[in-house]
C-alpha cells in the first residue's frame, strides 16, 4: 500500500506536484508471508491433536459428572470399584466394602494400619508382615457379633471370654507358671495328661480337688514321691478294693527280725497307720493309734 500526498492550490497557480520521496508498504510481503502460512497451520495441526487427545484421554479415564473411572462421587463419599492401587498414604475416616463382598488390602510388603490422636502421635498400630502380624497398643480386644469380648489382653493379663477353651495342638497347652481354672476336662473319648517333665506338679484348692473319671483308669506317677496331703479333713479312699501291689513283702525267717518293713493297718474309723511288721499280723483292734 502506497501512501500519496495531496498540495492544495488556488486557481489560476500552478504547481509542481512534489515528488514521491517516501514511500511505506504496510503488510507482510516475501520471506515472512511464506512462513506465516505454515507456522499458522502448523498451530491448527497442533491445536486439533490437543483437542484430540483430551477427547481420548477423557474417554479412556471415564470421565463423568460423578466421577472418574471406577471412582464415583456420592453424597456419603467416594466409591471405588474394583481392584485399585495406592502409591502414597491414604486418609479416611471409615473404609467399607460392598454389602455383597470382602474388603482386600494387599500389598508386596506388608499393611500398616496407624491410630494417632489430636496432636498426631501414634497410640495403635497394626503391621500385617509376610512372617508376623504385629499390634502395638495398650490393650487389644476381640468381640464377638453382640459385642461380648471374647479375648483381651493388656500389659497385666490375658482374658478368654469364652465358656469353653480348646486346645488341638498333639502336644497339648505348656504353661510356664501358674494356671488358675475351675475345670480341666478332655474331649471325649480321649485320655486328659498333666505332667510336669523336670519340676513338681502341684494342685491346690480351698475346697477340694475332684479327679473323676467316667469310663476309665486314674494313673498318678512320679519318679519321687507322691503326695496326698489335707491340711483339714481327712484322705478318703472310697473303692470297693484298694490296692497296694508294689509294697515290699518280708521274707519267712525269724520272728524277731523286722527285715526294716511295715505293716500298713486300718483303725476302725479309716485311719491308716504304721505298725512294725513282723511274722504275723502286729495290728491291733484296739491300738492306742486308733484312739
Amino acid at each position: 500500500m502506497v501512501r500519496e500526498q495531496y498540495t492544495t492550490t488556488t486557481p489560476g497557480t500552478s504547481l509542481e506536484r512534489p515528488k514521491n520521496e517516501y514511500v511505506y508498504k504496510i503488510g507482510i510481503y516475501g520471506w515472512r508471508k511464506r512462513c506465516l502460512y505454515p507456522f499458522v497451520l502448523l498451530l491448527l495441526i497442533i491445536l486439533v491433536v490437543n483437542f484430540s487427545l483430551t477427547i481420548w484421554i477423557l474417554k479412556v479415564m471415564w470421565f463423568s459428572p460423578t466421577g472418574m473411572g471406577h471412582l464415583r462421587v456420592t453424597k456419603e463419599g467416594l466409591r471405588l470399584e474394583g481392584e485399585s492401587e495406592f502409591l502414597f498414604p491414604l486418609y479416611a475416616k471409615e473404609i467399607h466394602s460392598r454389602v455383597d463382598s470382602s474388603l482386600l488390602l494387599q500389598s508386596t510388603h506388608n499393611v500398616t494400619v496407624n491410630a494417632r490422636n489430636s496432636n498426631g502421635e501414634v497410640t495403635g498400630r497394626l503391621n500385617v508382615g509376610p512372617k508376623m502380624v504385629e499390634f502395638h497398643g495398650q490393650q487389644f480386644q476381640i468381640n464377638s457379633k453382640d459385642g461380648k469380648p471374647l479375648f483381651t489382653v493388656d500389659e497385666n493379663e490375658v482374658v478368654i471370654g469364652t465358656e469353653k477353651l480348646r486346645v488341638t495342638g498333639p502336644e497339648g497347652a505348656l504353661f510356664e507358671h501358674s494356671v488358675e481354672t475351675p475345670l480341666v476336662k478332655a474331649e471325649a473319648f480321649k485320655q486328659l495328661r498333666l505332667e510336669s517333665p523336670t519340676r513338681s506338679l502341684s494342685m491346690d484348692a480351698p475346697r477340694g480337688i475332684n479327679i473323676k473319671a467316667q469310663a476309665g483308669n486314674i494313673e498318678a506317677l512320679s519318679q519321687m514321691d507322691i503326695k496326698l496331703h489335707s491340711s483339714d479333713g481327712v484322705l478318703l479312699l472310697d473303692a470297693e478294693t484298694v490296692r497296694l501291689p508294689k509294697l515290699p513283702e518280708g521274707t519267712k525267717g525269724g520272728s524277731s527280725i523286722s527285715q526294716g518293713l511295715y505293716e500298713i493297718c486300718v483303725c476302725p474309723d479309716g485311719k491308716l497307720y504304721l505298725s512294725v511288721a513282723g511274722v504275723g499280723s502286729t495290728c491291733q483292734e484296739y491300738s492306742r493309734v486308733c484312739q
